[in-house]
């Protein structure tokens, strides 16, 4: 049986320019796991009892069916593949053609069945490694205790995400501009990304 469809989800479908086709053969697989659809970051996402499980992503190459903690799934077709080598949690599903789409319906089935009865059995991902700063961040938490306090007031994703962004630049002297620009950011709290 399966779930409503959303009309937003319809209205999405009706205006995609690139893999409509491909979403419109997976939607009915998801549906018929029980999970509901509706439009979540501006894509389809379907999640059951209101935890999110896959999210429909249009990649220009690609369909991307993300599943948000795909690494806790066995993968026994190994079909699932890192969103990016700083992903933790998540893992996807490409898509190129309704063909492949189809082929692989009881795949994507069999892993939807299995995420939503981890997320049943309370299954957690284990603990992020240790954030290790980049020296030049270590050094200027260090001389001002108003950043340190400001920084580790921000949550764990939002501090990687700006280590991640300072440790990226190859020259000392980059890291350590890049920090000086984003200070009044992490000072008000708010994440690289954030308005």
């Amino acid at each position: 049986m399966l779930a409503p469809v959303d009309p937003d989800v319809d209205a999405y479908i009706a205006r995609s320019e690139k893999w409509p086709r491909e979403i419109a053969a997976l939607r009915p697989v998801l549906l018929s796991c029980g999970l509901s659809e509706e439009i979540k970051w501006g894509k389809p996402c379907y999640s059951h009892t209101d935890t999110n499980i896959v999210i429909l992503q249009e990649m220009k190459d690609f369909l991307a069916l993300m599943f948000f903690t795909g690494a806790l799934l066995s993968d026994p077709a190994g079909v699932l593949e890192e969103q990016g080598p700083n992903s933790r949690a998540a893992r996807r599903i490409r898509f190129t053609s309704v063909e492949e789409a189809t082929r692989l319906a009881e795949t994507v089935r069999s892993y939807v069945i299995e995420a939503v009865a981890l997320r049943d059995s309370g299954a957690e991902l284990p603990p992020p490694p240790e954030l290790v700063l980049v020296d030049e961040l270590r050094r200027r938490l260090d001389e001002d205790p108003a950043l340190e306090a400001a920084f580790a007031a921000l949550t764990p994703g939002r501090q990687r995400e700006y280590n991640l962004y300072f440790s990226d630049a190859k020259k000392p002297e980059t890291r350590a501009a890049r920090i000086e620009k984003s200070i009044e950011r992490i000072l008000q709290g708010r994440g690289r990304r954030d308005r």
